[in-house]
C-alpha cells in the first residue's frame, strides 16, 4: 500500500539519518459502542504484543485521527501495546447521524469500552488537544484507569482566539481533485504544526485524507463535528476547566508549542503549580500542536512515560 511506503519515508526522516531499526506491524480492530442514539463502530491502530499488559492509549485533537501517532506508537511499541483510536466521525471511524453527539461524554464513554475491550484496568495516556480534554475528563474522576497523563497542547483553559481561528476552517474544506492540491491545504490549514519535511507533510496529508469513491480526496472527518463545535466553543464568553484539572492526582506531563495560541505559556506555568504539578515542556518553533513526528519530539514523551521503569 502507498501509505506504508509513506510511512517508511517518515521513520527515516523522522531519525534525521540514525538507523531506523525494524519498523513495527501495525494491527487494527474496532469496537462497537453505544451512544444516545444507537450503536456506532470506533476503530483503532494497534502497536506491541497484543499480550502486554501496559497500554498506552493515544488520541488525537479534533480534526485528525489515530494514525498521527504512527511514528510515536512505532518507537514505543517495544514498551507497550500501543492503540490510537480514530475517535468516532474520524479516520475510520463510522459518522454519528445526529451531530450533537459529538460531545466529549460520547467520546469519554467510548474510549471506557475501548479500555474494557483491551482487558485491562489501568492505562498510560497522551491526548493531542481534544485527545487531551477528553484524558483530562477521565483523569478527574474517582477511580480513573489513567495512571499516566500527557497533555500535548491543552490545558484547563482555552485562548478563544484560537477557537475562533479553528472555527473559520473547521467542516468548510472543500474537495481536492488530487493530493498535492489535499497536501497544499493541509500544509495551510496545519501551518502551527511546525516546520515539517516534505515526507511529513505527505503523510500528514495521506492520513488526514480520504479517496472519495468518484475521484479525488476530501477530508477524513465528518464535516458535521462543526455545528457542536459551534455551540460549545464559539458561542462561549468564557472556557475555565480549572476543577476538572485541579481533580487530577497522576503524574502529568505538559507539551506546549512555544508559538501555540491555543494553551498560552502563563496557563501553562500554572498547570506545573496547580493539581498534579505537571512537568512542562516546550517545544520551540512550532504552535498548536507538537505531532510528535521527530525524534526530539518522541523522547520528550518516551522520557516521561518510562521514568519509573529503570
Amino acid at each position: 500500500m502507498a501509505i506504508l511506503k509513506d510511512f517508511d519515508e517518515l521513520v527515516v526522516s523522522s531519525r534525521r539519518g540514525q538507523p531506523v531499526g525494524a519498523i513495527k506491524e501495525m494491527r487494527e480492530g474496532s469496537v462497537q459502542c453505544l451512544g444516545p442514539h444507537g450503536l456506532h463502530r470506533m476503530v483503532y491502530s494497534e502497536w506491541g504484543d497484543p499480550a502486554n499488559p501496559r497500554v498506552l492509549l493515544c488520541v488525537h485533537g479534533l480534526t485528525r485521527n489515530g494514525r498521527d501517532f504512527d511514528v510515536l506508537a512505532n518507537a514505543l511499541a517495544e514498551d507497550y501495546r500501543v492503540v490510537c483510536p480514530d475517535v468516532v466521525g474520524r479516520g475510520r471511524s463510522d459518522r454519528l447521524p445526529f451531530s450533537d453527539d459529538y460531545a466529549l461524554p460520547v467520546y469519554a464513554n467510548d474510549i471506557m469500552t475501548l479500555i474494557a475491550r483491551l482487558g485491562v484496568d489501568a492505562v498510560h495516556w497522551v491526548g493531542t488537544s481534544m485527545g487531551g480534554l477528553i484524558g483530562m475528563f477521565l483523569c478527574s474522576l474517582p477511580g480513573s484507569p489513567i495512571r499516566r497523563l500527557v497533555l500535548n497542547d491543552v490545558g484547563p483553559v482555552i485562548a478563544l482566539e484560537a477557537l475562533q481561528r479553528i472555527g473559520e476552517y473547521l467542516g468548510k474544506a472543500p474537495d481536492f481533485p488530487d493530493l498535492a492540491q489535499a497536501e497544499a491545504y493541509v500544509r495551510l490549514v496545519c501551518a502551527p504544526f511546525g516546520n515539517l519535511s516534505d515526507a511529513q507533510w505527505r503523510y500528514m496529508t495521506v492520513v488526514g485524507m480520504r479517496p472519495k469513491p468518484g475521484g479525488g480526496f476530501e477530508v477524513n472527518y465528518d464535516p458535521a463535528i462543526a455545528q457542536p463545535y459551534q455551540k460549545a466553543f464559539l458561542e462561549a464568553k468564557e472556557i475555565s476547566l480549572w476543577p476538572m484539572y485541579d481533580a487530577i492526582r497522576c503524574p502529568t506531563l505538559v507539551v506546549r508549542g512555544v508559538q501555540s495560541d491555543i494553551l498560552l505559556h502563563d496557563t501553562a506555568a500554572e498547570m506545573s503549580t496547580r493539581g498534579p504539578g505537571a512537568k512542562l515542556v516546550e517545544v520551540a518553533g512550532v504552535g498548536h500542536a507538537p505531532m510528535f513526528l521527530d525524534e526530539s519530539q518522541v523522547r520528550i514523551v518516551q522520557d516521561f512515560l518510562l521514568a519509573d521503569q529503570g
